[in-house]
């Protein structure tokens, strides 16, 4: 007979400690031609994060020219005084690295990811974009005839269509945040590179931008390679431009953006509040979070588990611009989409969550497991030179203290849940929120009325 063979089983091995964590403190440095730098060592992490900020804000762009900051951002990787635009590209892909540009609200930002064998190389590339950028005619002509070709794919994207028409309702027209933050079919046809090259000399400098420079940085001279690269890059001083307020309208009412025959309705509801100064922040964040963060959250067990209206709903704090004196400002909001039968009931059971918010509270253990979601998996979100030096750039960009991060997750930890429903209720009342949707106006439009939640109108898609 055969002797059957027995297996051995280990005991399973347990878990550890959990080890102290915080979020990276950077150190600050200037060199010589005004440039501020961020830079942050983390062992281990061999492809180096750099991000350049410009201050070369939406609201600095000529009249007429909307766009023209979103031109410029991705002109800087098409051709320098030493580099064609192909040459540029390949002398990129030769090191390895990635550079990517946009344009928003606060300003411009080039992001640059290279391995630390090659961040010599890299930086010496971002330098030459920055101080001398070719803006070749040919070029600008081609991300111009680019970008107007995007916009049609934009305005029939419904959650593209539904936040451009938010902004419109919200800011007054004469504001830079009620327009496109890439421009219009108009505004954009008229730049070329003349304006582009206007705008770059006018907004461009040193002295007014700021680099933060996060990887494994063992062995790397740093203050010598950014003397060499980015200290090459010269420009004068400038003098403080004005910030206009963030104003809004956020009376309640519905505006329906018409879409004949859509199957499907895109919600967006939204209001203004406050930015990351406020000492609201870490309650309002968690609060949010609780309300529409996750799958877990209020929104989603009773608009997708319970009543099956919809894949997902999510509330979300989107800071627009921010200034210590309290005249930034976030855009606080729920985003989804519905079938269109259900748009009605939809928003009367969104309605109903908010106003039992508001009655009821948050529980105790919404308030957990919303802690645990964001404080706990913090680790994990930064475990990427990336998402370090993109949160330390958010830092800079808003004004904030280098350790607004760390102290952030502290906060939260301590924030309880009477703080945290305040702080959600007054972000969205139900009487001051602006709801767009972007579906079919004969189907919807009734049902929605006879919801009560404000005036009800009609506009076309485009």
């Amino acid at each position: 007979m055969t002797e059957l063979a027995t297996m051995e089983f280990h005991p399973r091995p347990s878990a550890g400690e959990a080890k102290p964590w915080a979020f990276p403190a950077p150190e600050r440095a200037t060199l010589d031609n005004g440039l501020t730098v961020l830079h942050c060592h983390r062992p281990g992490q061999r492809l180096v994060a750099v991000e350049v900020l410009l201050d070369a804000p939406l609201d600095a762009e000529p009249a007429g020219l909307d766009g023209v900051a979103t031109i410029m951002a991705r002109a800087f990787s098409e051709g320098t005084d030493k580099h064609s635009a192909e040459e540029f590209a390949a002398e990129l892909e030769r090191c390895g690295a990635t550079l990517d540009a946009h344009a928003d609200h606060p300003g411009v930002r080039l992001s640059l990811e290279v391995p630390v064998s090659r961040l010599s190389k890299g930086l010496g590339l971002v330098a030459d974009a920055l101080r001398a950028p070719a803006f070749a005619d040919g070029e600008v002509e081609r991300l111009v005839r680019n970008r107007l070709d995007e916009i049609p794919h934009e305005l029939a994207n419904p959650s593209r269509r539904a936040a451009k028409e938010l902004s419109r309702q919200l800011f007054p027209a004469t504001a830079r945040m009620s327009r496109p933050r890439q421009g219009t079919a108009e505004t954009v046809e008229a730049i070329d590179a003349a304006a582009v090259r206007a705008f770059y000399e006018r907004h461009v400098r040193p002295a007014t931008a700021t680099a933060v420079v996060v990887g494994d940085l063992t062995g790397v001279d740093l203050t010598a390679l950014l003397g060499d690269t980015l200290g090459a890059w010269t420009g004068s001083a400038a003098q403080p431009r004005p910030v206009p307020p963030v104003t809004a309208d956020d009376t309640g009412r519905v505006v329906i953006v018409d879409r004949p025959g859509a199957v499907q309705t895109q919600l967006l509801i939204g209001r203004i509040g406050p930015d990351r100064h406020d000492r609201v922040w870490p309650a309002q964040v968690l609060g949010t979070y609780c309300l529409g963060g996750t799958l877990t959250s209020r929104l989603d067990r009773v608009l997708r588990e319970e009543k099956g209206y919809t894949y997902g709903v999510r509330a979300f704090g989107q800071v627009l611009r921010s200034a210590p004196d309290g005249s930034g400002a976030s855009m606080l909001a729920i985003s989804g989409s519905v079938d269109t039968p259900n748009t009605g009931p939809a928003l009367d059971d969104l309605w109903k969550v908010l106003r039992t918010l508001a009655e009821e509270g948050l529980t105790d253990a919404e308030r957990d497991v919303a802690v645990q979601n964001l404080v706990g998996v913090a680790p994990l979100k930064y475990e990427t030179a990336a998402a370090v030096a993109g949160t330390l750039a958010d830092q800079v960009e808003q004004h904030l203290p280098d350790d607004f991060q760390a102290t952030l997750y502290q906060q939260l930890a301590a924030t309880g849940t009477v703080e945290a429903t305040a702080a959600v209720v007054n972000a969205f009342p139900v009487d001051r929120l602006v709801t767009v949707l972007v579906g079919d106006a004969a189907t919807i439009k009734e049902p929605v009325e006879a919801l009560g939640i404000g005036e009800v109108t009609v506009v076309a898609a485009e």
